[in-house]
Parts: structure tokens; C-alpha cells; sequence
């Protein structure tokens, strides 16, 4: 039993899900940090603040995940743009089911931030196969 659990962990605990990790923690700060700013301290609508956090943690995540997570093999800019293409495609679409999850949530008693972080939970781990099996594909050799 010990042997398998250690098996599954070197499988998935692997460089490449360490750093999406660590940079899908930072992302989710900055998605967090901003939503607070705007909606906490600045009064401004929560859906609003919502999109504009989503929007900065989405470019913020394409530049870490495209450079150090998932190094882009893309080198021509016509590759280049096809791969940003389908990032963003992936990213949209798990911006609606933030978007969406998020006006649900705000409707209960929980927390707007309570609200916020499960909801981005899911869309993290979303994205990461989104982007590992979609977006940054690598080519068969």
C-alpha cells in the first residue's frame, strides 16, 4: 500500500504540477488581491471586480504558464498566436463558470471572499489541464 500511494505521488507531484502550483497560488492571489481592492476598498460593483480580477490573473497566468510551466514550444508567431488563441479560449471558458459560479455564490450566506475562493479553486484546476492538453500541447517528435 505505502508503495503505491509513493508511486501515484511521484507521478503526479511532478516539476511541471509544482510549479503550475505555485504559480496558480500566485495567480489566485492576484485574482483575490485585485477583486479586494476594487470591491473591498474601492466600493465598486462585485460582478465588475469579479471580471477585471479574472481578466488580470488570466494574463498574469499565460506568461508563467506558457514560459516556466509548460515552456511553450511554439516559435514562429503564427504558432505563437494559435497557442495564446486557444489559452485564452480555455481561460474564457473557465471565466464563465467563475463568472457564473461566482454570481451564484454572492446570492448565499457565505462570505463574498469564502465565495470567491471556491469558486476559483475549481477554475485552477480546470485550467491546468486546459492548458496542459490544449493550449500547450506538446508535439509529438
Amino acid at each position: 500500500m505505502k508503495e503505491k500511494l509513493s508511486k501515484i505521488i511521484k507521478k503526479v507531484c511532478t516539476k511541471e504540477v509544482i510549479f503550475y502550483v505555485i504559480f496558480g497560488v500566485l495567480t489566485t492571489i492576484i485574482n483575490l488581491g485585485v477583486f479586494y481592492v476594487l470591491s473591498d476598498l474601492l466600493k465598486w460593483d462585485e460582478n465588475l471586480s469579479n471580471i477585471i480580477a479574472i481578466i488580470t490573473a488570466v494574463l498574469f497566468a499565460y506568461f508563467t504558464n506558457k514560459d516556466l510551466v509548460f515552456h511553450s514550444e511554439a516559435k514562429d508567431f503564427k504558432a505563437k498566436w494559435k497557442e495564446f488563441a486557444k489559452f485564452i479560449s480555455g481561460r474564457a471558458f473557465t471565466m464563465v463558470i467563475e463568472w457564473v459560479g461566482g454570481a451564484l455564490l454572492f446570492l448565499t450566506p457565505l462570505p463574498q471572499m469564502i465565495s470567491k475562493l471556491i469558486v476559483t479553486v475549481i477554475v485552477v484546476i480546470l485550467n491546468f489541464f486546459i492548458s496542459k492538453f490544449f493550449a500547450f500541447k506538446k508535439t509529438k517528435k
